[in-house]
């Protein structure tokens, strides 16, 4: 019979991720996290901050003696990854939809042995997409367009994550035509077609001020700062994401 490895020391070095191991129980095996690991809020007071998702300190995660470290696709990058390598086993997801996401969720509980958490998170986040699509399907769809950047101007399109939160929330991504997260300014013509402008709290700290400069280019247009977690966080945030749906619906 085949022994089931068992993880005692993780490091995860992407933020959604670090939140959902919490959720599922496994904060107490937790060694290392980056410094944008900011669920739960003093989790990092507690556990080793080992950099960002970008850049980290390799002799710090190597002297925390890690059996497993957690990385993403897209949050992290393969020069990381390969390093990483080097130290202990590396797992890297790659979550572009609403059912990467769940199967993430599914995968970590059966890996960590977590599996009855897993199901009962999923399950969850199950009957809360449900509930909302019911309401969702008396508002009208609007065409919207979701920055993530300025200097340039960076906006989310098909092949992410975002784009499926955003089908999830009832939108539709007028840059669904375009790959991943394409540079844009004003003039690009998807956008005169965008009926609402969501400036994204993440990456970029969109403020009321950005608010304001897009109204002004825009007078025609809604223009909301929407929080980024709720959009490009998958994991355990999945099961807030549709009361904070429902509730920019009411604005909106």
């Amino acid at each position: 019979m085949t022994k089931i490895q068992t993880f005692s020391r993780i490091i995860s070095l992407v933020p959604s991720q670090t939140e959902l191991l919490v959720d599922l129980g496994l904060k107490s095996k937790l060694v290392g996290v980056t410094k944008f690991c900011v669920h739960p809020k003093n989790l990092r007071k507690e556990v080793t901050v080992v950099g960002g998702t970008k850049q980290v300190h390799f002799e710090k995660i190597k002297a925390l003696q890690p059996d497993i470290i957690l990385c993403n696709k897209e949050e992290n990058t393969l020069e990381m990854v390969l390093e990483l390598e080097k130290i202990a086993k590396v797992e890297v997801s790659d979550v572009n939809t609403f059912d990467d996401a769940l199967k993430l969720i599914k995968y970590y509980g059966e890996l960590f042995d977590t599996t009855s958490s897993a199901n009962k998170l999923i399950a969850q986040i199950h009957a809360n997409r449900t509930k909302f699509q019911v309401k969702r399907t008396q508002i009208p769809r609007k065409k919207a367009a979701y920055f993530i950047w300025q200097k340039p101007y960076m906006v989310a399109a098909k092949s992410t994550f975002i784009n499926a939160m955003l089908e999830e929330a009832g939108f539709e991504n007028v840059f669904n035509s375009k790959f991943r997260y394409p540079e844009i300014n004003f003039n690009t013509p998807e956008l005169q077609k965008a009926e609402l402008i969501l400036l994204s709290t993440e990456p970029f700290p969109f403020n009321a001020e950005h608010v304001q400069l897009f109204k002004s280019e825009f007078p025609d247009k809604k223009v909301l700062i929407v929080d980024g977690e709720m959009f490009s966080w998958y994991g355990s945030r999945l099961i807030k994401c549709f009361d904070y749906f429902e509730q920019k619906k009411l604005i909106i």
